[in-house]
């Protein structure tokens, strides 16, 4: 049975939201909405891939936010050489104790796997289970993680040099992909005089304005977001139209070899939930699901050789997919 949110509920989310971004604003300029998608994300109990040039503060935003929340975070350097236990742990021997467990860095809250494309598959796949099932297997014993819980994984496209491609089973399993890009002119000046690489990063004195707790609470409100039968069928024909763009006369469709799985619906209908939560509703609207199509979509549509020589983008057949199918 559906419950709706009240008035109250949705204005002490708004609150709360607002204390992140204001506090987050003491050290990041710019970069809104990469935040509030970070924040989408986190909503949703998700977990996010972002891709971006060096510099433009990736680490430094996922730091701050779990400044912020009161949560625990740990960072993970991804290279050739790390093994699946420098991420989830292992079983050790002392002759006074015997056998014990070293937990490894994936037991925070916040995990930031940074570069993730320079370790081994074998490697990456360490955080599969994680992502999906939020528990991790050390030995025989399979351990439950704390919540909230949020990987934020970083690209860089520049070097291509000693990385490996991410399979499509693990890039499937991050609810949104993001693209950070470098800040304006304005915003490039704010940030030479808050000169966070020459200030130590506990002189900005961020204060923890939310809890794990309220985290823990406002996922819960956003399953009870209202979205209607007809909504459902709009995310069911948006996702089957990358399966079948023929068929919804979308002329990029050509360019897209493999459509996006069933988590693409998943995403589309819990992150418009979130969406309509932060932008004070307790329903869905048609805008909302557009509005977090791109992030779902991104990662999701796999281009066939002629696209990849064309120099078509996702983003070009998303626009198409959300121009071309009818909204209920």
């Amino acid at each position: 049975m559906h419950t709706e949110l009240d008035k109250k509920e949705i204005f002490a989310v708004q609150k709360n939201i607002d204390a992140i971004k204001l506090e987050v604003g003491k050290i990041i300029v710019g970069q809104e909405t990469v935040l509030n998608a970070f924040i989408k994300g986190l909503l949703c109990n998700g977990n996010v891939m972002v891709e971006g040039v060096p510099g433009v503060a990736k680490t430094l935003l996922i730091k701050t936010l779990a400044a912020v929340t009161s949560c625990k975070f740990n960072r993970i350097q991804f290279t050739a050489d790390l093994l699946p236990t420098d991420i989830t742990g292992i079983i050790s021997y002392d002759p006074k104790k015997g056998f014990y467990t070293v937990k490894g860095p994936i037991f925070s809250n916040f995990i930031l796997a940074d570069e993730i494309n320079r370790a081994p598959g074998k490697t990456q796949s360490a955080l599969l289970e994680a992502m999906q099932e939020r528990q991790v297997t050390i030995g025989r014993e399979t351990f439950i993680l704390d919540r909230p819980f949020f990987v934020l994984a970083t690209l860089n496209p520049i070097e291509t040099f000693g990385t490996y491609p991410l399979p499509e089973a693990q890039i499937d399993r991050f609810l949104f992909k993001l693209w950070m890009d470098y800040p304006n002119k304005k915003e490039e000046a704010i940030i030479l005089k808050k000169n966070v690489d020459l200030t130590d990063f506990n002189e900005y004195k961020l204060r923890p304005v939310v809890s794990s707790q309220d985290i823990i609470r406002m996922q819960e409100m956003v399953k009870k977001i209202y979205l209607a039968e007809e909504l459902e069928k709009y995310i069911v024909d948006l996702v089957t139209a990358t399966r079948k763009p023929n068929d919804y006369k979308i002329k990029l469709g050509k360019y897209v070899k493999y459509g996006s799985s069933p988590r693409a619906s998943i995403g589309l209908y819990i992150a418009s939930k979130a969406n309509a939560l932060m932008n004070g509703k307790n329903f869905v609207t048609p805008q909302d699901i557009k509005e977090v199509a791109y992030d779902i979509f991104r990662h999701r549509l796999i281009l066939n050789y002629e696209g990849q020589a064309e120099g078509v983008k996702p983003e070009d057949f998303i626009t198409e997919l959300l121009l071309r199918v009818p909204v209920p």
